[in-house]
């Protein structure tokens, strides 16, 4: 058996590439094609049918295993890009995703009504005051669900919800009532967390036994908490609802995890400040609109879509962003209910929904995914 020199096989690659390399040209010439005739025609760029029968015929093309997972993977790939080359075309013809967005040159912050779930003292409040200001009409309401009812039924114009911790991650509930309630983000606002231990004005440190707080942050400050394992830990909705509860208790024994802020509001007594063992601890807040309009300075877009439980699924919808180089922020998943092994993906990129690589890639999802919504340019 002859043994072929190393150089003379790469040569020979080397032509072979060039073929390839040719044929690759001639092939996505042909998507143009396609493209133009689906442009005359009104038809959508994403065959799956087509595309499931063409992977079938390539793939049985070969016998052995390996190789017929790789023909799969290359024409894949290969369809992908086509795909991406078609709905460049078309939007250059117009063909873009309607996003139904309307462009503003800023966000009204006074004279307002803004609301945000709790009660005075609590995080979500001075995230409504960080970003409106002392103009605003700023009240609350028990739940984030209640906030968001009342934004979309006119009765606020904005909502303020946490969507994501430094160190606790995301807020998941609220994720779910992005998708439950039409209510679109138009900003964000990023507060930093501070808690503090807070007890009776008489109370001291070694009185303590029991300790209220929003389950986050006892979490945040489990460092602190477990250094105390006496004392037992009770989840009530959130701190301000923790810190008025030790004061109309007037129990000695009882402290919250809260602000100071909610302490001065409450007349408690700091007895530890900044127990959260991570100093950096920020929240981010959504300022929630029922109106669909967007900041023309806008710089990130929020996005949801649905999957089947399926090889590759995710990957090639990513794919949108990569071929139109769009810089993904952020990604979450939520289960779909009544769908098992389904789920829904949360996604934040950066750019604006005027930008010519944000409509091509918003259009190959909606084409290729199920229920994308844009949930707001902020």
């Amino acid at each position: 058996m002859k043994t072929l020199d190393l150089q003379e096989i790469r040569k020979q690659l080397d032509r072979i590439d060039r073929e390839i390399v040719s044929l690759f040209e001639e092939r996505m010439k042909l998507s143009g094609d396609v493209a133009e005739f689906k442009i005359g025609t009104g038809k959508p760029v994403y065959d799956r049918e087509r595309e499931q029968q063409k992977i079938e015929a390539v793939t049985g093309m070969v016998e052995d295993k390996f190789q017929k997972q790789a023909v799969w993977e290359l024409f894949t790939q290969m369809m992908t890009i086509s795909r991406h080359f078609q709905y460049k075309l078309m939007a250059e013809h117009g063909f873009t995703a309607e996003h139904g967005f309307r462009p503003v040159k800023s966000l009204p912050v006074s004279r307002v009504r803004v609301v945000y779930q709790g009660v005075e003292g609590a995080y979500s409040h001075g995230a409504a005051l960080q970003y409106f200001g002392t103009d605003a009409d700023v009240y609350h309401v028990p739940s984030w669900e209640d906030a968001m009812k009342e934004v979309e039924e006119g009765k606020a114009d904005y909502a303020v919800l946490p969507i994501e911790n430094s160190s606790a991650g995301a807020v998941m509930d609220n994720y779910d009532l992005l998708i439950k309630y039409h209510n679109y983000i138009a900003a964000e606002t990023f507060l930093t967390v501070n808690h503090a231990l807070l007890g009776l004005p008489e109370a001291e440190t070694k009185d303590i036994r029991t300790v209220f707080s929003h389950p986050q942050a006892l979490m945040q400050c489990s460092e602190y908490l477990n250094d105390n394992r006496q004392w037992k830990q009770i989840s009530v909705e959130n701190t301000a609802v923790a810190a008025k509860k030790v004061i109309e208790d007037r129990d000695p024994s009882q402290a919250a995890v809260a602000s100071e802020i909610a302490g001065k509001i409450y007349g408690l007594k700091v007895l530890k400040p900044c127990i959260n063992h991570n100093k950096n601890n920020t929240t981010r807040f959504m300022i929630l609109s029922k109106e669909p309009v967007y900041r023309e300075d806008a710089g990130k877009i929020s996005i949801s879509f649905e999957l089947p439980h399926k090889s590759g699924s995710l990957y090639n919808m990513l794919s949108n962003f990569i071929y139109n180089g769009v810089n993904m922020m952020m990604i979450e998943s939520r289960p779909i209910p009544g769908k098992n092994w389904e789920y829904r993906f949360f996604v934040d990129i950066e750019g604006n929904l005027s930008d010519a690589p944000i409509q091509n890639a918003l259009k190959g999802i909606s084409e290729e995914g199920s229920n994308m919504r844009i949930l707001g340019n902020y």
